[in-house]
């Protein structure tokens, strides 16, 4: 129990600027120091503080306590914790995802997310009582103050959380942006995923890059606040989730709130990866999330006639009519691809190039940019030194509505044929079919969902697709939706190119290959039986996590069990 207190932040204690000076001044007094009040803020746990003052103090401290102080030497620095390590360029400029996680409508994990892909599996519901009453809804468009919307991907369970787990105040907790909480969460299982523990990672070169954008909690709250609720200012402040997964990790490195409203969390992958590139990180946390807690954002939305009456999303159709918004949170952890292969980490998959830019001026603030678009594209495929001929798929923006998917296409077609005049041999689909616009999680969704058809070699359906739309000429380009599952049929490494358009014009472009084959790792020690622990803080926590061993082993028997057991 010493221990466990001792790796916890003064914070966690309720240690504010008063608390610390009284804290060094009966310090300094019992040990006949003088120390300054600022150490609690540079040396944030009992742990980190004990051992500084051991190193800084040897001497004094051993005749104090020890009488004379013993023949040894003082105690020094480890490897470990030596933090200025030289920046080194990533030359070759392959990224590793070495680990991630997600929370998306009807799919909390990995596993569900993909049974959702590849089942063809829709998503999108009415909007929940939780979010807000049906009273804010009207079938008539020009109602004022209404939304003729009421249907949307949402997650559930957003007002569970364990704050004491990440050494937050149950109060605190309550009155932060659940943004907040739902990312911690999900940074933690992609650490988890990657099979990495906070420790082990370089606090100085690890840098968290996170897109968000809508932020309505705090209007629900803000007429129930109490003079005593001053956090509620901080917790609902966007530049804080990401701020909050440093400090909760002890990173140091770059940590960058990206909103760039639709196409936030691919800039903030795209960041993620250019500041791992130029040196600043050896590793790096990228995601982003969104929530739809305000009926007045939906209403606003509505006003500019951007939501599909029908409630669906038809990305490339015919009967394409608007956005159908959603919730979702994802996130992954990078590494050079030379570093994860060298350090044995399990790749999902590998980022060969990127590239973000911006429509200029357009007929309008929102309206996109077909010649921006081709041009961010291109700018990817020569980034990562690839032909668009090897693209045998392409996760589109595809958010169904009239003329943005045949912009799409257009732009995507003049990259593509600067390298090839084949037609229709790269497929196409949109995410948003299934889970609805998620904003600025959208990119990360589009993401992980590459990832995980690279990993199980199968291209999922985009829905909603029945005949064309009738402004993009499918036959004269380079592309064909993929509305069924099918294997994904490839002579060169499997690649495919991610898009992600904001809607004030700042466009993102990500090409992403399959994870090259891993090294077969022989067993040194055989044995005829193996042992998984399990361990959990409640009988409730310990049957869910049989259960999700269960699952786990029921969808992928071939696992080793020598493997499952020693992780």
């Amino acid at each position: 129990i010493d221990r466990i207190f001792a790796a916890r932040n003064f914070h966690s204690f309720g240690t504010d600027s008063l608390k610390a000076v009284e804290i060094i001044g009966n310090l300094s007094q019992y040990l006949e120091l003088q120390l300054s009040p600022t150490l609690l803020f540079e040396h944030s746990t009992p742990a980190e503080l004990a051992t500084y003052l051991v190193q800084t103090y040897y001497e004094h401290l051993s005749v104090k306590f020890l009488a004379s102080a013993p023949d040894v030497d003082a105690p020094t620095t480890s490897d470990a914790d030596d933090r200025r390590q030289p920046a080194t360029v990533n030359a070759s400029g392959d990224i590793a995802v070495i680990g991630m996680s997600c929370r998306f409508p009807q799919a909390p994990d990995l596993d569900s997310y993909w049974q959702l892909l590849a089942n063809g599996d829709n998503a999108i519901t009415e909007v929940p009582t939780q979010r807000w009453s049906q009273n804010w809804y009207d079938v008539n468009p020009d109602t004022a103050n209404k939304t003729y919307s009421r249907w949307g991907g949402f997650i559930d369970n957003i007002d569970l959380f364990d704050p004491l787990f990440f050494q937050i105040s149950p109060r605190e907790a309550e009155l932060m942006d659940p943004q907040q909480r739902i990312f911690l969460e999900v940074v933690w299982e992609a650490l988890e995923h990657a099979g990495y523990r906070p420790e082990q990672l370089e606090p100085d070169r690890v840098g968290v890059f996170v897109g968000c954008s809508n932020n309505g909690y705090y209007r629900r709250i803000e007429g129930q606040l109490q003079a005593a609720d001053y956090s509620a200012g901080i917790g609902n402040q966007n530049p804080i989730i990401a701020n909050r997964v440093s400090f909760l990790l002890n990173l140091r490195g770059p940590s960058v709130l990206v909103d760039t409203l639709c196409s936030s969390s691919l800039v903030s992958l795209h960041m993620a990866c250019q500041s791992i590139r130029q040196g600043e990180c050896s590793a790096a946390i990228a995601g982003g999330v969104n929530l739809q807690l305000s009926p007045e954002y939906y209403v606003g939305m509505s006003r500019m006639k951007v939501h599909s009456p029908t409630g669906q999303c038809y990305a490339f159709d015919e009967r394409a009519d608007g956005i159908v918004l959603g919730e979702g949170a994802g996130a992954v952890l990078l590494k050079p691809l030379a570093q994860a292969v060298a350090d044995g980490d399990r790749i999902y998959g590998v980022i060969k190039g990127s590239a973000v830019n911006n429509d200029g001026r357009t007929n309008g603030l929102t309206a996109p940019n077909p010649a921006s678009q081709a041009d961010v594209i291109r700018t990817a495929l020569d980034n990562a030194g690839v032909s668009a001929e090897t693209i045998s798929y392409v996760e589109a923006h595809g958010t169904g509505t009239t003329l943005g998917d045949p912009i799409e296409i257009e732009g995507l077609t003049k990259a593509f044929r600067v390298d090839t005049d084949q037609n229709q041999f790269c497929a196409i689909g949109s995410v948003k079919t299934n889970l609805g616009h998620l904003e600025s999680a959208a990119g990360i969704a589009q993401f992980i969902k590459v990832l995980l058809s690279l990993q199980h070699q199968q291209v999922p359906p985009s829905l909603n697709f029945d005949r064309s739309n009738p402004y993009i000429p499918f036959d004269t380009s380079p592309f064909v939706v993929n509305n069924q599952l099918q294997h994904w049929e490839s002579t060169t490494p499997r690649r495919a190119g991610i898009s992600a358009f904001g809607m004030g014009g700042t466009n993102a472009h990500v090409i992403v290959e399959e994870a090259p084959a891993p090294a077969i790792n022989q067993n040194t020690v055989d044995r005829s039986h193996h042992l998984l622990m399990l361990s959990a803080k409640s009988e409730q926590a310990l049957a869910e996590l049989v259960d999700r061993y269960h699952r786990l082993l029921s969808h992928q028997p071939d696992l080793s069990l020598a493997d499952l057991c020693f992780t």
